[in-house]
């Protein structure tokens, strides 16, 4: 939890389930788990999540 995911300039990606965004845009995780990337929409915008362990 608290691990930076992806630093960025903008949102090339999207925050997703258990993923927060900084105010510069930096994504991390707010759980333990496992990263995973996707494309979702007509637009294919691309998003992070994070699956939790427990």
């Amino acid at each position: 939890a608290g691990s930076i995911i992806v630093r960025q300039r903008g949102t090339r990606f999207h925050a997703g389930e258990n993923v927060g965004r900084g105010k510069d845009d930096t994504l991390f995780a707010k759980e333990n788990g496992q990263v995973v990337f996707e494309t979702k929409g007509p637009r294919n915008k691309k998003f992070v999540r994070v699956d939790a362990v427990h």
